[in-house]
């Protein structure tokens, strides 16, 4: 007689079909045709596209395409409505979200069979995880609009803002961004994907059943032409998008000195690390839910298996059993675990890339299983033996596809895990927490899961580094990207003048003047000063026209040392927070002590008659930023799951600064303290007309414990040095405030190519005096992005 265990392996599950006849029944009732939805109300269908159903290639319904002119209709109505809507308050915004939520959870099911035909995932995912966090979503953010006022008193909202989503999560993209937006006070331009519009249109409808008002929420349909005409409309004040890096890179680049506020969600190469301590058969549950959930079309999915050697094949073992009983079908079938590819160009590129690891001679592992006739199919894949330089290791294949790779010691897995330009999230599997969290930190990733995978919650932002993007989506760090800093409103039309006044000649060589004796001031590179490679030399001269001093004329070759200096200077980052305070504290107690030196020398360059009080000022923003390093603290969330969710502030890394001419010395301080205060390294432009006071302060750095690396200071032309921080690789963030509109439209453009994080000024000043304007959570949240760490416990 079999036993209980034997029974249960040889079990096979039937078919447990979900009912279409209510989303099919919805689409009828709208003649299968849909125009677009601005104003409240739903226009006659124009030139128009299908949308079909991956799983079977049939025909669901007709969208429009919609024209230049449609979406200045849409942007024309947020604008109108965006007042009013803002004026209505966070009481009367969070009722409308909350009918949001609870629509959705009343028409759950039918807005999962629509996304499941539409998209071609499986109902099991739709059903339990798709809708259940689209409606936490405006739950959670009704709550944001209630306490708005409270919370995010010193901000107000953006104003229109655009949004462009993929296809692979449609209604959960849609309430990740309209959520947040919404809460905040602004109105919407939408576009969902061009072949998963449907849930969009349903949405629409219950914006209208929940007393959305007119020209809050406005969707368009269509393909890339829709989304350009969004990124390119003088109307829309903040782009939020989530897609491709390709074209977020098409983005950043189109938006380039516009003003417009920018969040982008990229792709994604997400390693999957597997210690030898791990519990290994949760570790393989962990991995099919990572790979193989929405078909491999995610993200954040961990495409890059990264298993310890000692275990690595009782690992990939248990691996290809656990592949052989995947399901491939119909994804209405609630007992499948694999659907359909979105289309057949995903299905083309697929198989293109697994064909080339073939070809370069990897083993490709695919259990035997039936693939329907119809639709588009990819079974579940292992690839081993690839470099980590293959196309599959390196390229975000965005299918069901697995590359797996060894690793010998924790430094080696860290060192594979950060071998990519990506940075959006990782796995880590270990049963020694103090392993993984020693690990986590080191990852170059938004999102780490520790001893399990794909998790999310609105509470806990999600976003990645490096050419993953920036910006977050959740949490209190995704409502930011929805407001705006009053301060910001405050700002001079353009960059504030010194007041001038009569200032005496240069003293005679000498003379007992701290600056009597002419010099050529080098530059500052690695704690040491450097003749610059170029040779070439600018000569400073004061208010009065009188001479100076020489200044290192900085190059590309300048900028490169100063960079490899700045990375050789990693154990800043390392340090601890009260560490980085007490330097600071130094650096301004040793300006104090020199304080009159430093006044004769702003006096003499600008000609300010008030220089003692920009020293003074300069000495107490080193102090405020001391205070800040030890503070500027993470959060602990609490999400809907057995565990904590810890959101770490992290330096970016490599920071490029260029300073602003007015306010010399205080304008170098307010931007470099909050940097180095955070863990940053940083290259620094000085200003371009008033160098010295910054030149002199190395001088400063010297004796106050600053690690040399950590503060680079390269002189010269603010326009040739900027372009080479931005066009830099290894240069995380650039930040220019000198004032130049075109100059800082340049480094946003430029730093396109590796989508760096850039904070530009454009051709408005700033109040370097005014903490409002100069001090705050704002500029740390420019010198920091947040990791967001999941750890289980009780598990």
């Amino acid at each position: 007689m079999p036993t209980i265990n034997e029974i249960l392996t040889t079990m096979d599950y039937g078919p447990a079909p979900e009912s279409q006849k209510e989303a099919q029944a919805w689409l009828d009732q709208h003649g299968r045709s849909f125009g677009l939805f601005i104003d409240n109300a739903f226009s006659a269908p124009g030139e128009l596209f299908a949308s079909t159903n991956p799983a079977d290639a049939s025909k669901l319904a007709d969208l429009t395409q919609a024209t230049d002119a449609d979406v200045d209709r849409a942007v024309e109505a947020a604008r109108r409505a965006q007042p009013g809507w803002q004026a209505l308050g966070g009481h009367g915004r969070a009722k409308v979200l909350y009918a949001l939520a609870r629509l959705l959870q009343k028409h759950s099911r039918l807005f999962a069979v629509l996304e499941t035909l539409d998209n071609g995932k499986t109902i099991r995912e739709t059903r339990d995880i798709d809708m259940p966090l689209a409606a936490r979503h405006f739950y959670y953010h009704a709550g944001w609009a209630q306490l708005q006022a409270e919370e995010f008193a010193d901000y107000r909202a953006v104003g229109v803002v655009g949004q462009i989503v993929p296809w692979n999560f449609p209604l959960l993209m849609l309430s990740w961004k309209i959520a947040p937006a919404l809460a905040a006070g602004n109105t919407v331009v939408f576009k969902p994907a061009e072949f998963t519009s449907l849930t969009a249109m349903l949405f629409a409808e219950i914006c209208v059943q929940a007393g959305v008002p007119a020209g809050v929420v406005n969707i368009v349909t269509g393909d890339g032409r829709v989304g350009e005409a969004i990124v390119n409309h003088a109307g829309i004040d903040k782009l939020a998008f989530t897609g491709s890096t390709e074209v977020g890179r098409l983005i950043r680049t189109a938006t380039a000195g516009s003003g417009k506020k920018l969040s982008l969600e990229l792709g994604g190469k997400s390693p999957f690390i597997v210690f030898d301590d791990a519990d290994l058969d949760a570790a393989v549950e962990g991995l099919v839910d990572s790979i193989w959930f929405n078909q491999g079309q995610v993200c954040c999915a961990g495409s890059r298996l990264l298993v310890q050697e000692s275990v690595q094949d009782r690992f990939l073992a248990k691996l290809r059993t656990r592949m052989d009983k995947l399901t491939l079908g119909s994804p209405l079938d609630k007992s499948i675990d694999i659907g359909a590819l979105v289309d057949p160009v995903q299905q083309q590129r697929i198989a293109a890339l697994v064909d080339s690891a073939r070809a370069e001679g990897c083993t490709v592992y695919q259990p035997a299983c039936d693939i329907p006739a119809n639709g588009s199919w990819y079974p579940p894949t292992l690839i081993t033996g690839a470099s980590t330089s293959a196309a599959v290791s390196q390229a975000e294949i965005f299918g069901p596809v697995l590359v797996a790779m060894s690793f010998r010691t924790p430094p080696e897995a860290v060192q594979l895990a950060n071998n990519t330009v990506y940075g959006l999230a990782a796995c880590v599997w270990s049963e020694n927490i103090s392993l993984a969290m020693d690990v986590a930190p080191q990852i170059k990733a938004g999102v780490v899961w520790i001893n399990t995978a794909n998790q999310f919650d609105a509470a806990c932002g999600f976003g990645g580094y490096r050419e993953s993007g920036y910006g977050r989506e959740g949490g209190r760090e995704g409502m930011y990207e929805y407001l705006t800093a009053l301060s910001e409103d405050a700002r001079p039309a353009a960059p504030l003048l010194e007041v001038k006044g009569k200032v005496k000649a240069a003293a005679a060589a000498g003379n007992d003047s701290p600056f009597a004796v002419d010099r050529t001031a080098k530059l500052y590179i690695g704690g040491k000063q450097a003749r610059p490679d170029g040779a070439y030399s600018r000569a400073i001269h004061g208010a009065g026209g009188a001479f100076l001093a020489d200044i290192a004329e900085g190059s590309r070759k300048d900028i490169r040392n100063a960079v490899e200096a700045a990375h050789k200077a990693g154990g800043w980052s390392k340090a601890t927070a009260h560490n980085r305070a007490q330097v600071l504290y130094y650096i301004a107690e040793n300006l104090a002590v020199r304080a009159e030196e430093f006044a004769a020398r702003i006096s003499a360059m600008t000609g300010n008659k008030n220089a003692d009080k920009e020293v003074q000022a300069s000495i107490e923003r080193l102090f405020y930023y001391a205070a800040w390093a030890d503070k500027y603290d993470g959060l602990a969330h609490q999400p809907p799951m057995h565990g904590v969710t810890v959101a770490l502030n992290e330096p970016i890394g490599v920071i490029g600064i260029v300073c602003p001419n007015e306010a010399p010395l205080l304008g170098f301080i307010s931007l470099v303290a909050p940097a180095i205060a955070l863990g940053n390294r940083v290259i620094v432009v000085p200003s371009e007309a008033h160098p010295l006071s910054a030149i002199d302060l190395y001088q400063v750095f010297d004796t106050s414990d600053l690690p040399g690396g950590v503060v680079n200071i390269v002189t010269g032309s603010a326009d040739e040095l900027a372009r080479t921080l931005a066009t830099h690789a290894d240069i995380d963030a650039v930040w220019r405030h000198d004032g130049s509109a075109e100059g800082c439209a340049e480094v946003e453009r430029l730093s396109a190519t590796t989508l760096k994080r850039t904070w530009v000024g454009g051709a408005k000043g700033r109040d370097w005096y005014s903490t409002a304007q100069s001090g705050g959570r704002a500029v740390l949240a420019h010198a920091s992005q947040v990791k967001n760490v999941w750890i289980p416990y009780g598990v």
